[in-house]
């Protein structure tokens, strides 16, 4: 979408996500709700107050955001006091398939030594003992999509070159977060994806033993909470991944801008798209660039 005003453009991206009961129409009404705030001058923070966390409210924040950055000739992470982003090793997802296809699929990305593997509850132990076969020289993470019992998760956690596999991201329901369930102390260390929204969600995922987060602009519901979130979650202990749904990099171009807080960083979107923004972001080597001025922020 973009925000127009004295000549400037403010332009972002957003995923309806239907796991979260988001379709197009119903973020695009939501948008068009606030039509009347956002032309009569709503400010990002009053946005936290107009919209609940998700698609639509990312889409106004980053535009927003992208707009008062074009208006007054400061980057974003200047307005928001952060270190300006550098250039980050970004994970390179393999997409669900049997065992050998992915290990296949692990060897053929041979330039990437940081590989995010997305595994069922069918095979998905068998997946993670072949790509670690196939790939000893990579660091992997587990995404398991709230798809494990208990009992597959301690299965894992036991596997052999269990201590490449960085984080065991979202392993079990999200409605399935009891106190006491894990050992926060447990290599891999669990990261918190569907469990995880806004900072209202870190005090009940440290008390059930989650030890990192996984950030994403379509849950927190822009750069606003985003950054409030990772400061946070930061100054709890958590570890936090930068990460992204499927989208152009429009979409990812706010998250990259905010790297220096994030320890991991899984933001490849764009690479699969077959058409994505122009200007892109660039990705050389395994690693995603800051966006140019042109592009966003």
């Amino acid at each position: 979408m973009e925000i127009h005003e004295n000549g400037f453009v403010g332009r972002a991206e957003c995923r309806p996500y239907a796991r979260y009961e988001e379709t197009a129409e119903s973020v695009i009404a939501l948008i068009e709700s606030l039509r009347q705030q956002v032309e009569s001058g709503a400010t990002n923070m009053e946005l936290q107050y107009l919209l609940p966390a998700g698609a639509a409210r990312n889409v106004l924040d980053c535009a927003l955001w992208d707009l008062e950055a074009k208006t007054r000739s400061n980057p974003i992470w200047e307005l928001h006091d952060i270190p300006a982003p550098q250039p980050r090793e970004t994970a390179l997802t393999l997409s669900v398939d049997t065992p050998q296809k992915m290990a296949e699929a692990a060897l053929m990305a041979k330039g990437h030594t940081f590989l995010k593997m997305k595994i069922g509850a069918e095979g998905g132990l068998e997946a993670c003992e072949a790509v670690i076969k196939a790939r000893p020289d990579a660091r992997l993470i587990v995404d398991a999509n709230e798809a494990l019992s208990l009992e597959d998760l301690e299965e894992l956690c036991a596997l052999e070159g269990r201590e490449r596999i960085a984080l065991i991201e979202q392993p079990l329901p999200a409605s399935q977060d009891l106190p006491g369930l894990f050992d926060p102390e447990m290599r891999p260390i669990l990261c918190a994806d569907e469990s995880l929204h806004t900072s209202d969600d870190l005090e009940r995922l440290w008390a059930v033993g989650y030890r990192a987060v996984n950030v994403k602009l379509d849950k927190t519901g822009g750069l606003t909470e985003a950054l409030i979130l990772m400061q946070n979650a930061k100054a709890m202990g958590f570890q936090i991944m930068a990460g992204c749904m499927v989208g152009s990099s429009l979409a990812m171009a706010p998250m990259v801008v905010l790297e220096s807080l994030a320890d991991f960083i899984d933001l490849d979107g764009p690479l699969l798209l077959s058409d994505d923004y122009s200007p892109p972001l660039t990705y050389k080597g395994g690693k995603v660039f800051p966006p140019s001025k042109e592009l966003w922020g």
